[in-house]
């Protein structure tokens, strides 16, 4: 599709909202992140967090201009949301994805588990479910970005919703787990939360960690970011700089605790002396991709009551996924450039590969085990001018959900076979609903 001027595409723009979005992602390639109104909601608090800092060593965090989504497939992603969520309360599910997952998940600590990730390609078919992530990053310096936006041309502000911050929500959710972990908040309110991850300075995403700090210290909290080595447990309660942690925001890619440095924090969990979240147990009901060939898997789903209309969307938006076994290596290799594959408990497109680029040395190690196999989805695109040249980018775009609510909706932009963070111009986007203006379906 060619680009338009941007004067004409109002008038361009037809009634139904999956192609108005599809028109102004391919021709309006305006600028729209207010880089003052960015600067102001990065540096709000008490810290320390410079704008400019974070610009120059995260060059390519924030792309400059927001992703067009239409309204029917944001519905859809819901939609089948919802429906996952509906499942994964079964008990047959649970039987059969705990069956493969690490001991600890058996532990039911009560908790929901925060910040969901359900990332989403829209093909040709509509929105379809890549993969699911139990600590998905990025909400918070999202709703921020948010904050920053601005309508580039008329088309645009025809479009712009009021919007609300989410950062509210963000905090009622954290309160709800400390009650669901078994608290009762009249009798002893949640009062001290740490953020757990390696080496958080070190992290590409340590920003959001301090802006996680203050965000909590604002409404009320004494919070700390710290390395599990700093956590303690004295067979009561898990220590910190000689406070007792409430409630740990757990950005560890550990996710059954199996590390021996985070031997402290598993203990506190199996003894319930913390809230956890997100934690081992919403890992293995949610994140481990085996679990996207149970969702895929109709004549079972059939079988363990999942409503007809549950399993149609379900077949409709979860792509084929299936396990590596090595007794059917040689199948995958012969079909491998319809596959990709990735392993059964990755994150960040860690160590995944796309069939039609894979080696056969590399396969060897794939087959060996511990992988899946997806049928790939190609990504939608989203044209932007750079440096004066027009480039295509890929997106794919990340629901962030809490007990089955999708609180946020972002769009990561890219240029390679997975989502980087090192394309210039690309990174995290703000996404703005297009609405139809005529009935429309799904």
């Amino acid at each position: 599709m060619d680009s338009y001027p941007v004067r004409s595409l109002t008038e361009l723009l037809p009634a139904d909202s999956r192609a108005a979005a599809e028109i102004l992602n391919r021709g309006c390639s305006c600028i729209s992140v207010d880089h003052q109104s960015l600067k102001r909601a990065l540096e709000e608090g008490e810290g320390d967090l410079s704008h400019a800092e974070l610009l120059t060593t995260r060059p390519h965090l924030f792309a400059d201009s927001m992703v067009f989504v239409s309204q029917a497939h944001l519905s859809r992603m819901a939609r089948t949301i919802a429906a996952v969520e509906r499942v994964a309360r079964l008990p047959a599910y649970r039987e059969r994805v705990l069956a493969y997952a690490s001991p600890v998940a058996r532990h039911s600590p009560g908790a929901a588990g925060v910040f969901l990730g359900y990332d989403f390609h829209l093909g040709p078919d509509g929105p379809q479910l890549i993969e699911i992530n139990s600590n998905a990053g990025g909400a918070l310096l999202n709703a921020r970005l948010l904050r920053a936006q601005r309508a580039c041309c008329q088309a645009v502000a025809n479009r712009m919703p009021a919007g609300q911050p989410v950062e509210a929500a963000f905090v009622a959710m954290f309160r709800d787990e400390w009650e669901l972990g078994g608290r009762d908040a009249s009798v002893r309110p949640l009062a001290n939360i740490a953020i757990v991850d390696r080496a958080p300075a070190k992290q590409y995403l340590a920003p959001e960690f301090e802006l996680f700090q203050q965000l909590f210290e604002a409404n009320g909290f004494a919070a700390v970011v710290v390395d599990p080595a700093e956590l303690s447990f004295d067979g009561q309660g898990l220590w910190c700089r000689g406070q007792v942690i409430d409630l740990v925001y757990n950005r560890l890619t550990d996710f059954a605790l199996e590390d021996s440095r985070h031997a402290h924090l598993r203990a506190a969990y199996l003894a319930d002396a913390v809230v956890l979240t997100p934690h081992p147990r919403v890992h293995a009901l949610f994140a481990d991709k085996r679990n996207l060939a149970a969702f895929g898997d109709d004549e079972w789903l059939g079988r363990i009551g999942v409503t007809d209309e549950d399993r149609r969307l379900l077949a409709a938006s979860v792509p084929r996924t299936e396990e590596v076994m090595p007794e059917e290596a040689e199948a995958f290799w012969a079909s491998r450039k319809q596959w990709f594959f990735k392993p059964s408990a990755g994150f960040g497109s860690k160590a995944t590969y796309r069939g039609d680029k894979l080696t056969r040395r590399v396969f060897e190690e794939v087959a060996r085990g511990g992988y899946v196999a997806q049928a790939i989805v190609a990504p939608s695109e989203r044209r932007l001018l750079i440096d004066g040249v027009e480039k295509d980018f890929k997106l794919d775009l990340r629901n962030y959900v809490y007990r089955g609510a999708v609180q946020l909706v972002s769009a990561r932009l890219y240029r390679g076979q997975t989502t980087n963070f090192r394309t210039p111009g690309g990174g995290f986007a703000a996404v703005l609903p297009v609405h139809c203006q005529t009935r429309e379906g799904s």
